[in-house]
């Protein structure tokens, strides 16, 4: 069984892949606790393998993206990941980098966010791209210490989100002190749509 909070089609707000249609399967659980998550995490629903891919069939975007809470601690994820690429999804995974199971060189696009909060509980080694949320006056070494041990084609840095303020400020200067990293704004939040 798959313990989920909720399933729905739209477009991706943010990353290299931003405007992609998408269905975004959120899993329940998180292995962390960031201060400043807007993400609830409970689980609300709970369906079999079979039942998930039938729910991911029922919308018209043929891209997934595997997101949480975080999805690298779902032991059943393997069966999942080969159900999707069987039925010919382009699957993404969004991870917070602090777990590494096989299976994520199964799926199509890793995209990884490390929490400075956590740094030292990242394992995860390699992704498509890396994005940190700029939360604090640390995040440029956190970027730094981020791009030596993730290797990734993109490197971005993200605005944080407070209390329904975007702190672009803090997000334009870390920028302004690292070479080859990029803004990835949540573009879902600033154009109001999910």
């Amino acid at each position: 069984m798959y313990h989920l909070v909720e399933i729905f089609e739209s477009l991706q707000g943010e990353g290299r892949n931003t405007g992609r249609p998408v269905v975004f399967v959120r899993f329940a659980g998180c292995n962390l606790a960031c201060p400043w998550c807007d993400t609830d995490v409970r689980q609300r629903f709970e369906l079999t393998l079979e039942d998930l891919v039938r729910e991911v069939g029922g919308f018209r975007a043929k891209s997934v993206i595997l997101t949480g809470g975080e999805p690298t601690l779902v032991k059943e994820m393997p069966a999942l990941v080969a159900a999707l690429k069987a039925a010919g999804y382009w699957i993404g995974v969004e991870t917070n980098g602090t777990n590494a199971p096989a299976w994520l060189g199964d799926v199509d696009y890793v995209a990884c966010s490390p929490k400075a909060e956590y740094a030292d509980r990242v394992v995860l080694t390699r992704a498509d791209e890396v994005r940190v949320v700029a939360s604090s006056g640390e995040t440029v070494d956190f970027c730094r210490a981020m791009r030596e041990r993730i290797a990734a084609t993109d490197y971005y840095v993200s605005p944080c989100e407070r209390n329904g303020e975007i702190d672009f400020a803090t997000a334009k200067d870390a920028l302004g002190r690292l070479d080859g990293w990029s803004l990835s704004v949540q573009l879902h939040k600033v154009l109001g749509f999910r």
